[in-house]
């Protein structure tokens, strides 16, 4: 009786033995299983930054970060003061070109061509004159009455009549005709100078008015109002939420079956879902990004590829900066 419950209790502790070394080899199984690798990566969205030609003071904030814009809404308008002095100063140098410009197209005044036609009529009557004194004195001269210097002196009086003339004559003509084709070119050619140097400083103070290029939504707001912004300074951010991608970096070795055009499907744990995506864009990240070395074991360096795919349709939700992962 005491061999035989010896050997059921040696029976029982070998099946006791045998069942926690079954236990133990499951268990190892499972806990030394190679568990699946896992690429993160995240959600990027495209944006495009609101700044300004000209420096200015901020005067009034007209929207608030998150806020959704439509194209052409008023986003910012700055205080430029200078600005505005600029346009003054151009638009007086436009006024004082077109008054000259005027001038010239108009000619003379009406009393100036008036007190040339005198000036004319009365060298006309000298010169009249000149010519009846002219003939008597050469009708005396050739009866032996009067001397040839009197006769030289009449025809030097004769000549410089007529010279008056046609000075006084041209000065009618002048005034009469105004300026020259060429003045008056000059003086058009000023006046659209001016034009375009007010509009230049008008072009600068429409940049005192921040729009919206497209439809989006303010991310982020930089400047706070009454401060003042540089020439090109970024003012804020609106991102594109219609044009959103997943960027992932992968390592080389976890790259098979990822080609360009290739749909894989990740999960969001923000929106606790899967979604398809469809690879766009892979570039290696060069020598400056992160890879494994296995040089030592006798094999190669990994290097880190940046991955980029799109939702293949809409998903609701997705917001920039959510985390996506992609189970190999």
């Amino acid at each position: 009786m005491d061999t035989k419950s010896q050997n059921s209790n040696m029976i029982l502790a070998l099946l006791t033995l045998i069942s926690i070394i079954a236990v133990v080899a499951v268990a190892g199984f499972f806990m030394l299983r190679k568990a699946p690798d896992i690429i993160q990566g995240q959600v990027e969205v495209t944006q495009y930054r609101v700044s300004s030609k000209v420096p200015g003071r901020i005067r009034e904030l007209r929207v608030q970060e998150g806020q959704h814009v439509q194209a052409g809404d008023t986003l910012a308008l700055l205080e430029a003061p200078d600005i505005a002095a600029k346009l003054e100063q151009a638009q007086a140098a436009q006024a004082a070109a077109q008054a000259q410009n005027e001038k010239a197209q108009k000619g003379a005044r009406q009393e100036q061509i008036q007190a040339a036609y005198e000036m004319w009529q009365k060298a006309v009557a000298g010169a009249d004159i000149a010519q009846q004194s002219h003939r008597r004195v050469k009708n005396l001269a050739e009866q032996g009455v009067m001397t040839a210097q009197k006769l030289d002196e009449a025809t030097a009086q004769l000549n410089a009549a007529i010279a008056t003339e046609k000075a006084a004559r041209a000065q009618y003509d002048m005034a009469k005709n105004g300026a020259e084709r060429e003045d008056k070119a000059a003086a058009a050619a000023l006046v659209e100078r001016a034009r375009g140097a007010v509009a230049e400083v008008e072009s600068y103070l429409q940049e005192t008015c921040l729009t919206a290029q497209t439809e989006g939504e303010v991310s982020e707001i930089f400047p706070q109002m009454g401060e003042l912004v540089g020439t090109g300074a970024p003012v804020m951010n609106i991102s594109i939420l219609d044009r959103i991608w997943v960027t992932f970096n992968v390592r080389e070795d976890l790259l098979k079956g990822m080609t360009m055009g290739t749909e894989v499907e990740a999960y969001v744990p923000a929106l606790d879902r899967h979604i398809p995506l469809r690879i766009n864009y892979m570039k290696d990240l060069g020598t400056y990004a992160a890879w494994k070395a296995t040089k030592t074991t006798g094999q190669y360096d990994l290097k880190t590829f940046e991955v980029r795919a799109l939702p293949t349709q809409p998903v609701a939700g997705l917001r920039p900066g959510m985390s996506v992962i992609i189970e190999k």
